[in-house]
């Protein structure tokens, strides 16, 4: 058992047959204790995992993009019985969990993008024509599916306070042992949820990356922060938490810990931010109130948000997780990014010439009506 504060919960390894890993994080007594375990073996016989991902630098812009052709054949919206997220059962087909059952587990994507299985990663490293304005090299990161419950009818919201604190649990352990990976620059955990937005598989299930570069958002914000420090002698997320208390309109809850609140620049139709307090760095540095209290708020949001739009009963989201990058602590902040593409009932926002083409992004609603229906539907 691996200690995780007052909230226990005892992870158990290992590997599936192809050699990724996979980890279950259970909070049930039982399993707490060590009176029951859970099944370890893979059943099935699945070659080797390999991938050949790689990344390549944009010379006009500097950004890192990644490229894995194995993923076009990834698994695509499988029938109920072909569910590879749900526990295995007796004389059903096996899955890529060997339990019957589980409370919350991670495990090493089947399709990623990023990769440590790689057979020759030197191979991807420059251009073989000698290309000179960009560099390429071998995408050696890490990324992890973690099924936040075995029932597919369920969403997050719908877990409950207890299992939902394991998954942040989960998070901060996952953060942890990722970030002290060589090479990784940046954890990042996330939600998809909904058709809407793509989501290839139904069962209620996240992802966290671990990158081998500070992604674009991640880098931004850090440099915005070194420059308020460098300027004001100040942090930037206090100056901005404390500012928007002081106007109060973009406000949507507030705790001991924690503020919700509409981002003054918000980008999306719906989207809300939930920011620690103090300058924590990421899910791994969260003392146990601060986890407590960042449960409860963010499944308060999980429900207004599916309550946002009359009529709408699933609204899709993404729930973005924003840390620190790895090596530079002091340069970003753990805060929550939901956020709905969808306009209205029915209605998605799509990204045309302005946002998709040039980045400049046009809203059709504004940051404090956003927040005043938040208000409403608390």
């Amino acid at each position: 058992m691996e200690p995780t504060g007052s909230h226990p919960v005892r992870v158990t390894r290992t590997e599936l047959s192809d050699g990724r890993e996979l980890l279950y994080f259970d909070d049930q007594p039982s399993f707490v204790s060590g009176e029951l375990t859970r099944e370890l073996k893979d059943s099935r016989e699945l070659p080797p995992a390999q991938t050949q991902s790689e990344m390549r630098q944009d010379p006009l812009t500097g950004q890192w993009y990644a490229y894995a052709a194995h993923r076009m054949n990834r698994t695509f919206m499988p029938p109920a019985n072909e569910n590879p997220l749900a526990p295995t059962k007796p004389g059903e087909l096996p899955t890529e969990i060997p339990a019957d059952d589980y409370n919350v587990v991670v495990f090493e994507n089947r399709f990623p993008s990023l990769s440590l299985h790689m057979a020759d990663p030197a191979a991807l490293e420059g251009w073989e024509d000698g290309f000179a304005l960009s560099s390429r090299r071998a995408a050696a990161g890490r990324c992890e599916v973690i099924c936040f419950t075995p029932d597919v009818s369920q969403s997050f919201k719908d877990v409950g306070f207890h299992r939902a604190r394991t998954v942040v649990e989960a998070w901060a352990h996952r953060t942890a042992e990722l970030s002290a990976l060589e090479g990784v620059e940046h954890v990042y955990p996330f939600e998809n949820r909904g058709e809407e937005i793509g989501v290839t598989l139904q069962h209620p299930h996240g992802q966290i990356y671990a990158y081998p570069f500070v992604p674009p958002r991640a880098a931004e914000v850090a440099a915005r922060v070194r420059a308020h420090r460098e300027q004001h002698g100040t942090d930037l997320f206090d100056d901005l938490l404390a500012e928007e208390r002081r106007v109060g309109e973009r406000i949507v809850a507030e705790g001991e810990h924690f503020t919700a609140v509409v981002p003054v620049a918000a980008k999306w139709p719906v989207e809300v931010m939930l920011m620690p307090h103090r300058a924590v760095p990421n899910f791994a540095e969260l003392t146990d109130p601060e986890k407590d209290e960042l449960t409860r708020m963010y499944l308060d949001l999980l429900a207004q948000i599916d309550r946002f739009f009359d009529g709408v009963d699933k609204t899709p989201y993404i729930a973005s997780w924003n840390q620190a990058p790895v090596n530079a602590p002091q340069d970003g902040r753990l805060y929550l990014q939901l956020f709905s593409m969808m306009r209205s009932a029915g209605r998605m926002k799509f990204l045309a010439g302005s946002e998709s083409g040039m980045g400049a992004w046009i809203s059709d609603t504004t940051p404090e009506r956003i927040a005043a229906r938040f208000r409403e539907i608390a």
